[in-house]
């Protein structure tokens, strides 16, 4: 598995075990989906891009930004907003479970941003989260 994918999945599992995060957003609309989602609201887990952090020869550290979206239908942006700040709250709840090949350094929502949607109906949410990996050396 791929730290990027590792990182993903982790973060999946703790929206879906966070109470804050599931009493906003159900967890079966917490998706892994190419596009806008038919529920209302909605977490997608959306792209992500890892560098090389340059700090190990060994190549073993890894910077991992992942992107997650939030889509709610509502006349503001009040319910995104919590729901950005429920996101924030459980990645600073705790380091990520990345599995038996990764270990997170350190995880941080770099950036929340919110915004209406052009049909005027929905509000769109996007968060940035940073994961600092470690590779396991096997």
């Amino acid at each position: 598995m791929s730290a990027e994918l590792a990182v993903q999945v982790a973060l999946r599992s703790r929206l879906v075990s966070t109470p804050a995060v599931v009493d906003l957003v159900p967890a079966v609309a917490i998706l892994d989906s190419n596009q806008r989602p038919a529920p209302s609201p909605a977490i997608i887990l959306g792209e992500s891009q890892v560098i090389d952090e340059g700090t190990s020869i060994a190549r073993t550290r890894e910077r991992v930004y992942h992107t997650v979206h939030i889509w709610k239908r509502e006349p503001s942006l009040a319910g995104v907003k919590a729901i950005c700040g429920a996101i924030r709250s459980a990645i600073m709840a705790g380091r990520l479970d990345l599995g038996a090949a990764y270990h997170c350094a350190d995880a941080r929502v770099s950036m929340m941003r919110q915004m209406r949607d052009g049909d005027g109906e929905t509000s769109h949410g996007v968060v940035t989260v940073d994961v600092l990996v470690q590779g396991v050396v096997q």
